[in-house]
Formats: structure tokens, sequence, C-alpha cells
């Protein structure tokens, strides 16, 4: 799996964006603080359409692949980066349903593109949490809710009990509660929800 950023939102806002993006049009070694900052929230985009672990990761790094390529051409137009990073990783999950259709004569759904920038938001926050968790009850957390694997499925996986795989379940899930409660999102305006 491509490595996770851990950066996420910009202190500076938007003119401290500005500034990484155009180091990174000058030097595309200075890319690397862009991709911490947008990793969870594009991975969290398109793991939510996509629901296979190994395609989101394969999609996000196309993603961060296709915005390196094209950063020369990025222009400001009073929209954030964030949001091109979305409007690339929503072309290539399109482009894969297309595949996918082609290849399998499968059809494609009905708007895989359809993007709600603060659900996607709340989901990379949450992946990001799931990270913070003790590493079996984040696999477990992962494969239930990102992967949408069966208790039985993850306990054959994991070689553990179906009870076991409920109790890191119920852990984990108890650990994400106490630390949403903790560290209350922060909504524009600077508010707490």
């Amino acid at each position: 799996m491509a490595a996770k950023g851990r950066a996420g939102k910009m202190p500076g806002g938007e003119a401290d964006e500005r500034l990484l993006v155009e180091a990174a049009q000058n030097d595309p070694s200075q890319f690397v603080a862009l991709y911490e900052i947008h990793f969870e929230r594009i991975y969290a985009f398109i793991v939510r359409r996509v629901r296979d672990r190994d395609e989101s990761e394969d999609l996000t790094s196309e993603v961060f692949h296709r915005a390196l390529e094209n950063l020369p051409r990025f222009e400001w137009r009073g929209v954030p980066f964030g949001a091109w990073l979305i409007r690339i990783a929503a072309n290539a999950v399109a482009d894969r349903w297309k595949r996918k259709e082609k290849d399998q004569n499968v059809p494609a759904a009905a708007n895989p593109a359809e993007i709600n920038v603060e659900e996607d938001a709340h989901r990379a926050r949450l992946f990001r949490l799931v990270d913070t968790l003790p590493t079996d009850q984040g696999r477990v957390i992962a494969m239930r809710f990102a992967e949408e694997k069966s208790i039985r499925e993850i306990a054959r996986e994991l070689r553990r009990s179906e009870g076991a795989v409920k109790q890191l379940q119920f852990r984990g899930l108890q650990g994400l509660r106490a630390q949403l409660i903790q560290q209350p999102e922060s909504k524009p305006g600077g508010k707490h929800a």
C-alpha cells in the first residue's frame, strides 16, 4: 500500500497550499508535501466508490501520478488544489468503471463520480483515526467497513474465532467513538461540531 500522509489540513490555508504547489511545479521532489496532505482524503474518496482495497490503492497511486504529471499545467482559479485532485480521482474511478464495463460487459454505475466533499473529509478523518487504533482493531475495522467483509470472512483470514473478531470490532469502534468525542471535527468558521 502507498504510504499514508499524516499532515492533514494546511495550517495557513490556501496561501500556504499555493506556495507548496508553486514549489512542486518548480521542483517535483516537493510534491511529497502535497501528497501527504491529500492522501487520506483521496484514498477515502476512491475506496468509498470502488470498495476494493487493492484497486483503491492502485487508483490512488494513479491519481497522484497523474497529478504530478500534470502539475506544470495546474493553474489557480479560485478552487483549492484538493478539489483538482478529487476531479482527477473522479475521472480515474469513472475510467475504471468504463474499463470494467468494456472488459466484462458489466453496466457502469449510474454516476460513480458524484462528489460530497464534506462527507469525504469526514471519511478521511475516520481513516486517520483508524490508523491510531491498536493494529488488530484497526485491521478488523478496515476489513469490516472499508472492505465490507463479514465477521466469518475476517475470522478466517485472521485465523481468529468469530467471537474474537467481534470483540476487536467492538473495542475498535469504542476507541473511534472516544476519539471523535475528544476531538470534535472543526467546522468552517472555527466552530466545533
